[in-house]
């Protein structure tokens, strides 16, 4: 039987848990910590996961989306993270096909562009042998003429050709969220809303920590005898508490999106383009919007308020306006924006541009372990490598090997993606039938697998009361995550587990009083809760929309 995932619970649960001795403690909920949690509890730990916000809610919801092989990485000559990226993204698709689905991307070959057409020829070749890219996939060079009938938006006067190469496309909350339900449904104690404050010691030695229960207002002790930081910018905060900043440290980077609606910016396939600055862009159509991104700028501010600036959305609007041939796009017609960091491991003297994008694991005197830099693409052989360190140093723990790479993620999952669009056409009549427009069915399908049956049988049962099929569907919606995927706020429905906030910021603004009435309703919020709730909430859309 699969545990509920809800805080419904938290106090019997977190106070269970404080009397537990575990073999692995995990700080980080993005999909590093996601992924080291699922390893090891399918290798046999005994593991609890904290994390101080949401899940997903740092860099791990702020990607470009994509489960990528970094083609870029191939000019800094960095050819085994191109491979183990390109094998891990058809893995990921293999697990989660529903999640991750196949891309086309298209690469334009322009006057005074990063790439001519025979080193985007060579490179991509080589991206496509790196990744074992299946012959049927594999890129092919177009014509000026056949590149701009792919893609008819590109200015003419700069083409020179291009290059069709296959990728993956992602959302990245929503995978870091299934990789957390895994973990959870084999036995893994996962909490959010729980932030690490101090460390516990026997000795010299790392023990435990105090943490902060944000949801039940109380502190907790957690005991165990291996811990891992996988806090993404915020590893070093914690090696400061450790005493063990030293030796390499992080640069962060922030990376900022733009999102528009999909009439302003129509175009056919995912792009990926230059800014004539020696950087590159992607723009990738997704439902009702095209969003473009991203930056890659040094970041020194407040790690908890990453948003975008108006150098970023002047950079990206001139990359856009540059390449396209549209009325120029006006920050006005902006619709929604995000922006996070990554954590690199700092390289004085380059670029964060430049900077490796490999990962790196910290080891402190007393037995802290840290990992950080990676690519959401490698998350689980970032996991691998460490959980095979924890092994290595503890013998008291199962040797048993990695098993992530053919575990499915969820638990009623499809056998390939043909099965998925299958899947999504069956769902698609059923919405025709009951007064829906089809092509809700592609969104729930995507963010929910098979069990968006769950949530239209809830829908149909709420009909008879609301009288608003919209109403009743994202109310059934939200029930939904709050039971089965550990929703607590408001946010964490429109951010991180709908997309709403991004994707389709009319419907939540639309709806946003209501959203608010279902949390309150469910958790049973006094006044006071829900003002400071509404306020946070308000915030987070703010922040999206209101951009300039």
């Amino acid at each position: 039987m699969i545990r509920a995932f809800n805080c419904k619970n938290r106090v019997a649960e977190t106070d269970t848990s404080s009397k537990n001795y575990y073999d692995l403690i995990v700080v980080g909920g993005g999909i590093t910590g996601a992924g080291i949690a699922l390893d090891a509890i399918s290798r046999g730990l005994n593991v609890l996961l904290i994390e101080k916000n949401d899940f997903a809610s740092g860099t791990s919801s702020k990607s470009t989306k994509l489960i990528h092989g970094g083609l870029r990485y191939l000019k800094q000559f960095e050819f085994a993270l191109v491979k183990e990226s390109g094998t891990e993204r058809t893995i990921v698709h293999s697990l989660a096909p529903h999640l991750v689905h196949p891309e086309k991307m298209f690469l334009p070959i322009v006057k005074n562009g990063s790439f001519s057409k025979w080193m985007a020829s060579i490179a991509i070749t080589i991206y496509d042998i790196l990744a074992k890219v299946k012959k049927k996939d594999r890129n092919k060079s177009l014509s000026k003429s056949e590149s701009l009938l792919e893609e008819p938006l590109l200015k003419k006067d700069i083409v020179k050709g291009g290059v069709l190469y296959s990728e993956y496309r992602t959302d990245d909350a929503r995978l870091t969220l299934e990789i957390i339900k895994k973990a959870h449904s084999l036995g893994a104690d996962i909490f959010s809303y729980c932030e690490q404050k101090e460390w516990k010691y026997e000795g010299q030695r790392i023990c435990g920590l105090i943490a902060y229960d944000h949801i039940l207002e109380r502190e907790i002790a957690f005991n165990a005898k291996n811990i891992i930081s996988a806090a993404g910018p915020w590893v070093d905060d914690l090696r400061y508490k450790d005493n063990s900043l030293n030796g390499k440290k992080l640069q962060l980077s922030k990376g900022a999106h733009l999102v528009f609606d999909r009439e302003r910016l129509p175009i056919r396939h995912s792009i990926y383009f230059d800014d004539f600055k020696g950087r590159m862009l992607f723009a990738i159509p997704r439902w009702g919007i095209t969003y473009v991104g991203t930056t890659d700028t040094y970041f020194h501010g407040d790690k908890e308020y990453v948003t975008c600036s108006i150098q970023d959305v002047n950079y990206i609007l001139s990359a856009v306006n540059n390449m396209f041939d549209i009325k120029p796009i006006k920050k006005s017609e902006i619709i929604s924006s995000w922006a996070g960091l990554r954590p690199l491991i700092a390289e004085p003297g380059k670029s964060s541009n430049e900077i490796s994008r490999k990962d790196e694991i910290f080891e402190s005197d007393s037995g802290l372990l840290s990992i950080a830099g990676g690519k959401l693409t490698g998350y689980r052989k970032m996991a691998e490598r460490i959980i095979d360190l924890v092994q290595e140093k503890d013998h008291s723990l199962s040797k048993k090997k990695c098993q992530t790479e053919n575990l499915r993620l969820t638990e009623a999952p499809f056998d390939d993606y043909n099965q998925v669009c299958d899947f999504i056409q069956k769902i698609s009549d059923q919405l025709l039938r009951k007064g829906y427009e089809p092509k809700i069915a592609d969104y729930l399908v995507s963010n929910y697998g098979r069990h968006c049956e769950i949530v239209l049988s809830n829908s149909d049962l709420l009909l008879d009361r609301v009288l608003d099929k919209d109403i009743a569907l994202l109310t059934a919606e939200i029930r939904y995550c709050i039971e089965n995927e550990n929703c607590w706020k408001p946010e964490d429905f429109f951010i991180r587990r709908s997309g709403m906030l991004y994707f389709d910021p009319g419907r939540l603004l639309k709806h946003f009083d209501l959203i608010l009435k279902v949390f309150r309703d469910e958790f049973d919020w006094d006044d006071i809760s829900f003002e400071n709730i509404k306020k946070l909430s308000l915030q987070s859309v703010r922040s999206s929309i209101n951009i300039v």
